[in-house]
């Protein structure tokens, strides 16, 4: 397992640079080599698709902006919208840690949020979300506990911005062959903020469904 830490606290990775589009280069070849409805047929194949969306992922505002143009790219599905489906399970406790780079005291309400993020039959994530609910709207806080939608959709009016911790690899071509659609390949944690304030931090653990190739 390697976890790569990104930059000092706080820091925002850029935007993609040369070595990142390379691995998006290779992600792309390397996907239109897939037959329809397979995972990556090697390690090599997997390795470029991993590193494209980690990529892709580590440079963008919204996880959820990324799945969604991956899911069309890929053809999971014929509608390539992200579900956020709940996960039943007692709350993990923010801890003092947590509640110092959400920027919280110890009596401010948290709120924690488990979901499966799914495209179409497939679950791309699992995303552990700690949340400041005083710093989202009412109507925000209503979806979050009512409805499916993924928080980057319901959150996206407030423009935010992620703040990037870390990234740990969790699958390792050289001994554990080919990954199955469920299967941890990677996970990213990762601070919401807007206007520099945060109000969000995020766990979130990528499967190997992110490797199928569907009807495009």
């Amino acid at each position: 397992m390697l976890t790569v830490g990104l930059a000092a606290l706080g820091a925002t990775v850029p935007p993609a640079d040369a070595g990142s589009a390379r691995a998006q280069d290779a992600g792309a070849s390397a996907g239109s080599t897939i037959a329809s409805g397979r995972e990556a047929q090697d390690g090599t194949e997997a390795r470029a698709l991993i590193e494209t969306l980690s990529a892709r992922l580590l440079a963008a505002p919204s996880a959820t902006a990324v799945l969604e143009a991956w899911c069309a790219e890929r053809g999971l599905s014929p509608d390539p919208r992200v579900i956020a489906v709940r996960v039943p399970g007692p709350d993990k406790p923010v801890g003092a840690a947590r509640r110092e780079r959400l920027a919280v005291g110890p009596d401010e309400p948290v709120r924690y949020r488990r979901v499966r993020l799914t495209c179409g039959s497939h679950v791309l994530s699992e995303a552990d979300n700690w949340y400041v609910p005083s710093r989202l709207t009412p109507d925000m806080n209503a979806a979050l506990d009512g409805t499916q939608a993924p928080f980057g959709h319901v959150v996206r009016p407030l423009g935010p911005s992620r703040r990037n911790r870390s990234l740990t690899m969790l699958w390792r071509p050289e001994t554990d062959g080919l990954p199955g659609p469920g299967e941890p390949l990677f996970s990213v944690e990762a601070v919401l903020t807007a206007g520099g304030v945060p109000f969000c931090e995020v766990a979130e653990t990528y499967t190997g469904a992110v490797l199928i190739q569907g009807e495009r």
